[in-house]
């Protein structure tokens, strides 16, 4: 019988992780593993787009007015960074593990044109536009792919020998799953769903300077009007506020782990006004920059 709980604590005793509390880095680039000894409360984080998979524990996530749960063996896809609000919990004072797995575009593109040249499956590519954040409860396959990675992992020389094929064969059982058209929206080009992926880089590359949503509609050919109604369906945010939501974040991070002064923070993340920041930041975070 297929445990993915098993796997990960395995894991974690084998690579001697049993003190790590976050996110530690694997031998394979952009996949990450999670470990956390306690439950934490609604709190403000940016996901990045990807592949989050639960093997302990469980989480809620917030985006908006949504909100999506998943536990043990369940796995969540995200199409584009969202700034969210996420809970997570223990379940019989037994740690939260999990496993997230950065989607290369070069893979995502290549799966998605041969999937598309089947019929079964290039009805996924005409699905309506909706949150880039879905929950699913994996299957056996899905389960055991997972379970070849998580043994691979552990030796850094099978990790780059077989880690690559072991993401391709998750990434495919995405794309065929109940939300695998959320990837699929990212890769058709003329889409609404990935113009808005496009303006989001954008955000996240240049966040510090000045940008209007109507330069950002026409770089991705879309009138405003139709760029504020698709952002708003892919993000559950305005694209003001999802602005604001980045910039917060990324002044907390130069904060906490740059060390930072407020003020410093403030101007480097593009506010002009410290003042401005600093109520913002602690109607965002429920704490001042000083106490982060």
């Amino acid at each position: 019988m297929i445990n993915i709980a098993s796997t990960m604590q395995a894991y974690v005793n084998d690579m001697g992780l049993s003190h790590i509390n976050g996110n530690s880095r694997t031998f394979l680039p952009g996949v990450h593993f999670y470990r956390a000894d306690k439950s934490s409360p609604r709190q403000p984080l940016l996901y990045q787009s990807g592949i989050i998979i639960i093997g302990q524990g469980r989480k809620v996530i917030h985006l908006g007015d949504h909100s999506v749960e998943y536990g043990a063996g369940g796995y969540l896809v995200i199409g584009v960074p969202l700034p969210l609000e996420c809970e997570a919990f223990v379940d019989n004072e037994l740690p939260i593990l999990g496993l997230s797995i950065d989607v290369p575009a070069s893979l995502l593109h290549e799966l998605v044109n041969l999937l598309y040249q089947q019929d079964t499956f290039s009805s996924l590519c005409k699905k309506p536009l909706e949150c880039g954040l879905k929950a699913v409860n994996s299957d056996q396959g899905f389960q055991l792919s997972c379970v070849r990675l998580l043994s691979a992992l552990k030796d850094k020389t099978e990790a780059q020998v077989l880690g690559p094929g072991l993401i391709r064969e998750i990434v495919y059982r995405v794309l065929v799953g109940p939300q695998g058209h959320i990837l699929f929206g990212l890769a058709q080009h003329d889409g609404h769903y990935a113009r808005i992926a496009r303006a989001l880089n954008r955000v996240h590359k240049d966040y510090s300077t000045e940008l209007r949503v109507d330069a950002l509609a026409a770089e991705v050919n879309m009138s405003v009007s139709a760029f504020h109604r698709a952002f708003r369906q892919v993000t559950m945010e305005s694209p003001v506020q999802y602005l604001k939501k980045v910039r917060l974040e990324k002044a907390k991070e130069l904060i906490h782990y740059a060390g930072k002064r407020a003020n410093e923070a403030a101007t480097m993340v593009g506010y002009a006004s410290p003042s401005q920041f600093s109520r913002e930041f602690k109607r965002h975070f429920n704490q001042s920059p000083g106490r982060i």
